[in-house]
């Protein structure tokens, strides 16, 4: 076993403990806690589309001026 191989075993085993601890402690919360963590795990949600949404248009107003300009160069080649 080489030593990338070694790192990799280890992570996977403090990933597993590391989940297995949060679970625990999820267990033992109670219903308001609960009810807490998911709502700002559903906030965080809401944020990530959010931003989703955002950088897909932005991506496509881009793309279509880039278009738009393209059309506009090659029609000035032309003429």
């Amino acid at each position: 076993m080489n030593n990338g191989q070694k790192k990799g075993i280890a992570a996977a085993i403090l990933g597993i403990g590391a989940g297995a601890l949060a679970w625990w402690q999820y267990k033992r919360m109670s219903p308001e806690q609960k009810q807490k963590l998911k709502s700002k795990v559903n906030e965080a949600g809401d944020s990530i589309k959010d931003t989703a949404r955002n950088v897909e248009s932005s991506i496509s107003e881009k793309y279509d001026q880039l278009k738009n300009t393209t059309k506009e160069k090659v029609e000035n080649i032309k003429n």
